[in-house]
């Protein structure tokens, strides 16, 4: 695959981010990662709108107009709707939908302004399938999946926009969630291709996604096929015992 050009990462120090932007560095793109944790060249709480600005005024300067931009930042969130409280609703939305909206709007114009490209962001499979006890996470990747289809066509043509849907994928945002337990191994069973995704798995599909210079507006899954079973399975195949 060819160079893309200057491209920014949001939440690039770990997970999905830091393999799309190794991945883009391995093809000798400059590239730029925002983030609140280390390793990062520019220091961004995408919650703060007063910091976007100023990371974004601060990536234009040194970097110039990207031609991508990936917006991987992003938070988990488990919980039953009944018992969760407003705050936690917040802070969920704040990051994973209104953060990433401000992110894209950020960098809209000048892209538009210039010579135009490519902005993905992360997603989820849970954008589209009810999860107990994990409804506010999908809430807000179903309100990015529709930022998304709006902001491609409102900055279209010259800026294509996209989301990438991962499933179960082994980040940090797993956490302490064992690797051999019994959660993922039903993971693993429900999914077509047997295993749990990785960073690198997601990201060679975002820089795909990125070169597509005919799709915009789409949340393209990513998933190994996991949102492909039904939970309703008569024969009871594919679902581990223990």
């Amino acid at each position: 695959m060819s160079a893309h050009g200057p491209a920014v990462v949001i939440g690039g120090a770990s997970g999905i981010g830091a393999s799309v932007a190794a991945l883009l560095r391995d093809e000798g793109n400059d590239v730029v990662v925002w983030d609140v944790a280390q390793p990062y060249d520019i220091h961004c709480d995408v919650r703060n709108p007063e910091e976007i600005e100023r990371a974004a005024t601060a990536t234009l300067g040194t970097l110039g107009v990207p031609a991508t931009v990936t917006v991987t930042a992003g938070i988990g969130h488990s919980g039953m709707l009944a018992d969760a409280s407003a705050d936690e609703w917040d802070r969920v939305m704040a990051t994973n939908a209104r953060g990433a909206w401000l992110v894209m709007r950020a960098f809209a114009r000048p892209m538009s302004d210039g010579e135009g490209g490519s902005i993905v962001a992360i997603s989820s499979v849970s954008a589209r399938l009810a999860d107990r006890s994990m409804g506010i996470y999908c809430a807000s990747k179903a309100a990015l999946d529709m930022v998304v289809r709006v902001a491609a066509v409102e900055w279209g043509p010259r800026v294509r926009v996209n989301g990438v849907a991962p499933g179960v994928t082994d980040t940090p945002m797993l956490g302490p969630i064992p690797r051999s337990g019994p959660w993922l191994a039903g993971v693993r069973g429900r999914t077509a291709l047997g295993r749990i995704g990785g960073p690198d798995d997601i990201a060679e599909t975002v820089l795909a996604v990125h070169g597509m210079s005919w799709v915009t507006g789409q949340s393209i899954l990513c998933d190994g096929g996991l949102s492909l079973f039904s939970p309703i399975d008569p024969t009871g195949a594919g679902t581990p015992t223990s």
